[in-house]
This record gives structure tokens, sequence and C-alpha cells, in this order.
């Protein structure tokens, strides 16, 4: 058997019935005492009454006699004789006849005898007579016995019950007043929560999962006040909200060149695998040819090597495999560079300017050499023959200039995208990875690529983090 668990309480119900409980608290603390307070001054007057009863039972009077009660004597005033021997008597006031004559009750031996039990006391007190209820007695000694008159404590209790019905209504009335102001002031309060609340709850049922989401849903302004509890919660929201969908929108952009590398992968792969096709199939159908079909098979091959290694890189790139990390001597490699190429291209104009102290970075020493090679082969292949290409080497890094056509205006913002080729490009069956394969180096690096073209006036920034110092150095 499973025990079924409790709903929670709301925190709306949470707060009213605190509200309810506090004014509850509050008005018995406030009923008790004024009761309290109530009966202490209505005891005293009774008690005052009665001092006056026995001053009028025990003092000096016309005549002596103080046998009948006088006119303004109170219902149900007693008074009573117990003498030292022999039987006591008393009476108690039941109606008044005219002026100074009043009709009495006798007092009956079971109500004497709880009287003849009290002792004598300068203070009133309260015993209960039989058939007569509670009464307030003043019992004095005088010789051959003792008196004692008292007043009924009727009229006190009856009132003090009236104030506890009153207060205990007026309770009752405070409660479901706090009950109903409270659950509206609350609800007003967490009204914003609530819209806070209900936000959150429809970005949790936005598909995030699958595909580009529209996430703009977000908590309004006039809710984000964090001078408030619920603005900080909003703005907490929200902040979370723009740093999800930023993920989401990075999620979405890297599905998406996944898919364009897939697809450019395999467009790029599947013009040498046609050519090796065509060649092999005339080959075997054209002996005589087989030369020329092996020479342009091994070309192909070549060429679909390097684009395979150079996908691989670029792979290994993006998942973060670090490379190899020591001081590389720039100055060095970057004359290098410039000596080699001058070798292959004689028809370009090849400058190189180093500063007197040498250029050290850290870094992979071949894959700044691939950097520096691939930014020298997109110059020499974009730019025409006489064209000046320029290799600038400073502090933190290098520049590559040259005075060619420079880069397309629509062009240049994707020039280090994967794939991006110029109609030249194409014509010469480049793949569009070299400035790829430059961005991720340098990136991994630690580094950064810039690009500032205009016709005649081509330059590549690349920023590398300068050499460590090793320790005791």
């Amino acid at each position: 058997m499973t025990l079924r668990r409790r709903r929670p309480l709301t925190l709306t119900a949470r707060l009213v019935a605190v509200a309810v409980l506090l004014v509850a608290l509050t008005a018995v603390v406030i009923g008790t005492a004024t009761t309290l307070a109530m009966r202490e001054s209505l005891e005293g007057r009774l008690d005052a009454d009665v001092r006056d009863a026995m001053r009028f039972l025990t003092g000096p009077g016309p005549g002596g006699d103080r046998r009948d009660f006088g006119p303004g004597q109170q219902f149900g005033t007693l008074r009573a004789a117990l003498p030292d021997s022999g039987d006591g008597q008393g009476q108690v006031l039941s109606e008044q006849e005219g002026e100074g004559w009043s009709a009495t009750t006798a007092l009956t031996a079971t109500q004497l005898d709880a009287l003849a039990a009290l002792g004598d006391s300068s203070a009133p007190q309260s015993v209960d007579l039989p058939d007569l209820g509670s009464y307030r007695v003043l019992v004095t000694d005088v010789q051959g016995g003792t008196v004692v008159a008292g007043l009924p404590r009727s009229e006190v209790d009856r009132t003090i019950e009236d104030l506890v019905r009153l207060e205990l209504l007026a309770t009752l009335v405070g409660v479901l007043a706090a009950a109903g102001a409270g659950t509206w002031v609350v609800r007003r309060q967490l009204a914003p929560l609530r819209e806070v609340a209900a936000t959150a709850h429809r970005v949790a049922e936005l598909p995030l999962a699958s595909g580009d989401i529209d996430l703009s849903e977000r908590v309004p302004a006039r809710l984000t006040d964090e001078r408030t509890e619920v603005g900080q919660v909003g703005s907490a929201l929200n902040t979370m909200l723009d740093h999800v969908e930023d993920s989401l929108g990075r999620r979405h952009r890297s599905e998406q060149q996944v898919r364009q590398f897939v697809a450019d992968a395999s467009h790029e792969l599947r013009t040498p695998l046609a050519t090796i096709a065509g060649y092999t199939e005339l080959a075997r159908t054209r002996p005589e040819t087989s030369g020329t079909a092996l020479d342009k098979v091994e070309t192909e091959s070549a060429r679909m090597t390097a684009l395979v290694e150079d996908l691989l890189l670029l792979a290994r790139l993006d998942s973060g495999r670090p490379l190899e990390r020591r001081p590389v001597d720039l100055s060095r490699l970057l004359l290098e560079a410039v000596d080699d190429v001058r070798v292959v291209d004689a028809q370009h104009s090849w400058r190189l300017s180093l500063p007197d102290e040498p250029i050290t970075v850290t870094g992979d020493e071949a894959r700044l050499h691939q950097v520096v090679s691939n930014l020298l082969t997109n110059a020499r292949t974009h730019t025409p023959a006489g064209s000046t290409v320029t290799v600038s080497g400073s502090g933190d890094g290098f520049t590559v200039h040259d005075d060619g056509p420079g880069f397309p205006p629509d062009l240049a913002p994707h020039a280090f995208e994967r794939f991006t080729r110029g109609d030249a490009a194409r014509t010469r069956g480049g793949a569009g990875l070299g400035l790829s394969l430059v961005e991720a180096i340098v990136a991994a690096h630690g580094g950064t690529v810039a690009l500032a073209s205009t016709p005649g006036d081509t330059t590549i920034t690349v920023t590398l983090p300068p050499a460590t110092p090793s320790p005791g150095a």
C-alpha cells in the first residue's frame, strides 16, 4: 500500500494562512487582555459595593435598626448574622416595596453553612451558594458573632460573557476579512510571479531538441526590475534564456556547418574520384593510353589525399586536440618560407621585412610553417604576375600584403570559411580550405587572423602569443 503524497500548499495559501493566523493570534491576545482588564474593573466596583453594604449593615443609623434593607440597595444583596452560639439567620433582597421597604428571602440552613465556612477577611471573597449562585461577600467579626454582607456576581459574569461573545464575533469577522483581503492582496502581488512562471512554462513546451528554435519568449521588461524579488527572478530568467538562445543558435549553426561541410567534402571528393574512375576505364579499354591515365590517376589521388589530410587536420583542430607547444623562431620560419616561394615563383616580386631582434612565439613549428605557406600560396595564386607580395614580421606576429586585385566585396566576409573559393580558384581546382586552415591553426595557438582588402591593397594580419620565458631565464 502506497501513501498518497499530500499536495503542497501554494505560496498564496501559505501567505494567507500566515496572515490569518497572525490576525487571529492578535485578536486572541487583545481579547484576553481586554477581558481580564474588564473583569478586574467590574470586580473592583463590585467589591466597593460589597464594602458599602457592610458599612450599611454594621454602621450607625437612624433608629439603629438594620434588620431591613434600606432604600437604594441592589437586588440580590445578601446579609447574614452568624452568632457564636445558636442558629444564624440571613436574608437576600428579592424586591423593593416603595421607599424604605423591601421584600427579602430568608437564607436556608445550607446557604448559612456555606457562609459560616468562610473565615474573617479584610477583602471580599467569592463563594458559591446553593440556589443563589456565585456571590462576592465580606465577612466581619463583631461582638458575639460574625456578620456577612454580599452581592451577586451574576451581573459581572453576564457582562464578561457578553464581552467574550462580542470578542469572538469580532475575531471571526476579522479573520474572514483578513482571509479575503489577504487573498486579494497576495494574488495581486504575486501576479507578476505567475507571469514569470507562465513565461518559463511556455519556454519549457518548446521543442528545443530539434531544428532552428525561435526562442524569442522573454519576461516583459516591467517585470525585470532587480530592486524587487520578482524582478530579480525575471531578470535571471531572461539572462538564462539569452544564454540558451545563444547556445541553440550556435548548435544550429554548427549543425548547418557540419551538413555543409559534409556536402562540400563529398562534392570535392567526387570530382577526383570520378576522374580516377574515368581514367581507369580508359586504361582498361584503351591500353595504349595507360601511361597518361596512370599519371592522371596519380595526380588526382595526390589531390584527394591532400584534401583528406586538410579535412582531418580541421577535424582535429575543431575537436580541441592540443598542438605542440614550444618556442618557435618566427623570423627564421618567415625567411625560409619566402626563400622557398621565390624559387617556385619568379614572376612575383617577393619582399621580406624583419625587425633586428628575432621574433619568438610559442607554438607548433610545423603548423605555423603551414600557415605561412598557405598565405604565400594564396597570394601567389590570386594575384597576377608582376604583383608585389610583402611579408613583414613584428613582435606579435606577421602580415602578408599584396598589391593585387583583392578579394571581391561579397567574398571577403567569408574568406576564412571552409570551401570558400573565388571563380579563379575554381578554375585552378582549389578546394577552398587554405585560409580556413590558417584561421583554425592560428586560433588553436590562441591567436587571431584579420583581413583588410581593397583593390590594390590586401593585407592579412596574423597575431600570435609571444614565447613564454622559461623558468630561471
